[in-house]
């Protein structure tokens, strides 16, 4: 098969330019086109290889003979691009959250379906060793049945379009608590049946919340606690955490995600950093979704995915809002 050739739409949020190393490493891929409405944002990929075509409007690029795009904008804009994306026939990658509603995300898994494309969601933490150990030892039944799971992502707050609530839909509850249910979907292999949740601005000066603590009960009879913030100073020495505690009939299980580090002190930089040496989860990611195409087979993160995780999520703004548990409604159809 010829290369798989790949546009990129928005290098908006901050995984744009990780995805874009990456692909650019892959073997057998071809990153053809940007579309970016800010072109100075993206002039430095531009740079790196001159016969990358730019677009400032992304329509002129689902016009182009690009196989793949990768979604990387303002949450807002996820389910529009999916959509036109998938009626010119470009199978698509998109950042998480998948969408902002319910309606919004059928229609994108919908979409993708009935024009025959492949809709994968970026949860690159699925792809990092320490959590694909753990799924192995727990299918094993190294510790037995789950009984309950203590989680954490609590990151640096990202500024920028990020606390502004029109294009981002939430704050730190969405941003984070999304990765970590995905986990939990994969590992527990259980449907979520209640939710809650309660937030808070707690850290910085913002209009959303940075802070979230989100409560979920499977239909297994497993529960879940998540700490899902924007807490970490920018004195910390690396951008934040994925962390899930295990506890199983038999045993008990640590995941620390981002364990392979070193611990590097620099004058230049006047703070101690950590420097990640594992496995790239982002080159895994693309990899996973370029090697779906090419093999005509179906992604490992799916549209379906996106959606059950970013539906934990907006029930926890329910919750928030009702200040009491959110229980998920078994109409909800996930196969569409």
């Amino acid at each position: 098969m010829s290369n798989i050739k790949v546009g990129m739409i928005s290098f908006a949020h901050g995984h744009a330019g990780g995805f874009f190393a990456q692909l650019q490493r892959l073997s057998g891929v071809e990153v053809t086109a940007i579309a970016d409405v800010n072109r100075s944002r993206v002039e430095r990929y531009l740079t790196a290889d001159e016969r990358i075509r730019y677009y400032a409007d992304y329509h002129e690029l689902l016009r182009s003979d690009c196989d793949a795009v990768i979604i990387c904008s303002e949450n807002i804009h996820h389910a529009e691009m999916t959509i036109a994306a998938a009626k010119a026939g470009k199978h698509v990658l998109c950042e998480k959250p998948l969408g902002l509603s319910i309606r919004e995300m059928n229609e994108m898994i919908d979409t993708c379906r009935s024009y025959g494309v492949q809709l994968m969601t970026a949860f690159p933490c699925r792809f990092l060793p320490a959590v694909i150990r753990a799924k192995e030892a727990i299918e094993r039944g190294d510790i037995g049945a789950i009984v309950a799971v203590k989680a954490t992502n609590r990151g640096t707050m990202p500024g920028g379009w990020f606390v502004e609530p029109a294009l981002s839909g939430g704050g730190a509850l969405l941003d984070h608590s999304v990765h970590v249910m995905d986990l939990l979907h994969w590992i527990l292999d259980s449907p979520v049946k209640e939710v809650y949740a309660e937030s808070g601005t707690l850290f910085h000066d913002i209009p959303v919340e940075d802070a979230g603590f989100v409560h979920v009960t499977f239909a297994s009879g497993a529960f879940a606690s998540i700490d899902t913030s924007w807490s970490r100073p920018k004195a910390f020495p690396y951008w934040g955490d994925v962390t899930l505690e295990i506890v199983g009939t038999k045993g008990l299980l640590s995941v620390d995600a981002f364990a392979q580090i070193n611990e590097v002190y620099s004058d230049e930089s006047l703070k101690p950093k950590w420097s990640y040496w594992g496995d790239d989860m982002n080159r895994s990611l693309v990899k996973a979704f370029v090697q779906a195409i090419r093999m005509n087979e179906e992604v490992p993160v799916t549209g379906v995915d996106g959606m059950r995780s970013t539906l934990v999520a907006l029930a926890a703004y329910e919750s928030v809002r009702r200040g009491s548990p959110v229980a998920l409604d078994e109409a909800y159809d996930f196969n569409g």
